[in-house]
């Protein structure tokens, strides 16, 4: 990433007001620092000079003066870089979630899913440092180098050259052990999206690994990726002490060379006091700013690659086809039109028409593996597909998952949430409404759970049966309060028992009632019996059923 990276002010706006305040609290420091440095300059000149007292005492007054003021300058720079952090965060968030959105399911399948969670967590929080320390320390580097050298050099033009002949050494460096630490800081980055994705893997399969005695296996490999995170955050740490260490001796010795010249001249009376003492304040602090910049560039490493992934995010997402957006509410028939569907470069669905008529029900059958459950996750516009999908004669093919309002979906994995089952069945809704959600409960034969039980993450506190029932009353919610024309079900009895499964047909025959189209995938002949259409998928093509 560069030193202030473009793509930061195009996606996160708030920054802009956070770098102008920067920089005018780094003018107010810089102006702090050369008002600091003559008034001790003239207090001791006073001292040694014997000036009167209240003259002294008017100098010390403004040096405790200028020491508040300074510190003010340095709370607000951390106050408002923390703020502009949070807004910050909060709209690559946002940006990022919506990326997902537009670059849809077919993405999300060929990139680590732990990963990502781990970029939009741990990954940009790390962005405080960036926001409240690097950046503000970034913007002072800018104006008081510049500002101090000019200083210098209107009072002493011997220690200016001094210092601008060696100062560039600071950068050099910071350059190159800047390239060391990115290199370590990417592997620790790589190394702990690897740990969470391992985590992850073994908590989703701890009941089958515990099953088969394979658990204490797992112990293993989770203690490799933990020894490889532990040593790629020390050899970060290292880098960071050896930068450390040599920026502040180059800059040591280059303050030397100018204290060394400033001696001999005042020995030998070339120069006077006030001047050698002033320049002499001001020589340390024209190279503190680079100095800190360093060192607050390493605590914002972190965060700063995250922030490289979240903007290859979003620019992949910006520079992907524009989708069409519909003036008019779509609620008729869907008809699909030579729909092909691929998954890593086969073909999984070849070319299938059909029209799945509201207030019919169409069920899709077929071996595993064939494609059903592909052409629903296409339906839904989380897979892509080639080939048209018409809604009242408008193509929605390309449409993002948000504007499909024409539509409600339950998947095989209903992604319950903690609450209740009130909560889970009215998904999105600001103002449920209990009794649509106890119909729709009854209709997806799940009449006999409450509205008030509770729910864990993931539907814990419920059978798989229960669990899949609450996933298609969702659907069947979300379908009777917004208007839904089409209602696609996944595999809805995989889990239920044959009679359980013929309360649950009764109620799809119901919903088509209402003059929805529903569409369900299923291997379960009892099921299938009660749609009015059946659609056959044998090796991705439809035949006749």
């Amino acid at each position: 990433m560069k030193p202030l990276d473009p793509r930061l002010l195009r996606y996160a706006r708030s920054s802009r007001g956070a770098l102008a305040t920067a920089a005018l609290v780094g003018l107010g420091t810089t102006l702090c620092i050369i008002a600091f440095s003559w008034l001790v300059t003239s207090v001791i000149t006073g001292v040694i000079d014997g000036a009167d007292a209240a003259g002294i005492a008017r100098a010390l007054g403004g040096v405790a003066v200028i020491v508040v003021l300074r510190s003010i300058l340095s709370w607000l720079t951390e106050v408002v870089g923390m703020r502009a952090a949070a807004r910050a965060k909060s709209e690559l968030r946002e940006g990022v979630l919506s990326a997902l959105d537009t670059l849809g399911a077919g993405w999300l399948a060929r990139h680590n899913s732990a990963r990502l969670t781990t970029l939009l967590g741990h990954g940009l929080d790390a962005l405080d440092d960036y926001f409240a320390r690097y950046i503000p320390q970034l913007l002072l580097t800018a104006l008081a180098v510049p500002v101090l050298l000019i200083t210098v050099l209107s009072q002493d033009w011997l220690s200016a050259v001094i210092l601008a002949v060696t100062l560039p050494i600071i950068p050099v460096f910071m350059v190159l052990v800047g390239l060391a630490t990115r290199s370590v800081q990417r592997k620790q980055w790589n190394t702990l999206s690897r740990l969470s994705a391992q985590f992850l893997d073994v908590i989703g399969g701890l009941a089958t690994l515990k099953i088969f005695g394979r658990e204490r296996r797992q112990l293993t490999r989770m203690r490799d990726i933990t020894d490889d995170y532990r040593g790629t955050t020390m050899a970060v740490l290292r880098v960071s002490f050896l930068s450390g260490f040599v920026l502040e001796l180059f800059s040591s010795l280059s303050v030397a060379l100018v204290a060394v010249s400033i001696g001999f001249r005042l020995v030998d009376g070339s120069l006077p006091l006030a001047t050698g003492l002033f320049v002499l304040l001001l020589a340390p602090e024209v190279f503190q700013p680079l100095r800190q910049v360093g060192a607050n560039f390493h605590a914002a490493a972190e965060g700063v690659e995250a922030a490289e992934d979240a903007f290859a995010i979003l620019d992949e997402a910006a520079a992907a086809p524009i989708r069409p957006a519909h003036a008019r509410e779509l609620r008729g028939d869907l008809t699909l039109d030579e729909v092909t569907i691929r998954r890593e470069g086969t073909v999984v669905v070849d070319g299938l028409s059909a029209v799945l008529r509201r207030g019919h029900v169409t069920a899709i059958t077929g071996p595993s593996g064939v494609g059903k459950s592909s052409l629903l996750a296409a339906i839904a516009g989380v897979l892509p597909h080639e080939g048209a999908m018409r809604v009242d004669g408008v193509d929605v093919s390309g449409a993002p998952v948000a504007a499909r309002d024409w539509l409600a979906w339950a998947p095989q994995d209903p992604s319950l949430q903690a609450g209740t089952v009130r909560s889970n069945v009215s998904l999105g809704d600001p103002a449920p409404n209990s009794a649509v959600a106890e119909q729709c409960l009854r209709l997806a034969a799940a009449g006999d759970i409450r509205l008030d039980t509770g729910v864990g993450v993931g539907g814990a506190g419920l059978s798989g049966g229960q669990a899949q029932r609450v996933g298609v009353a969702r659907a069947y919610y979300r379908a009777l309060t917004r208007g839904c024309s089409v209602v696609a079900l996944d595999e809805p009895s995989s889990a239920l028992d044959a009679r359980t499964e013929h309360s649950l047909a009764r109620g799809i025959r119901e919903l088509a009632g209402h003059g929805i189209a529903v569409v369900l995938v299923s291997h379960r002949e009892a099921l299938v019996e009660w749609a009015d259409e059946t659609i056959r998928l044998d090796a991705g093509t439809a035949v006749p059923a």
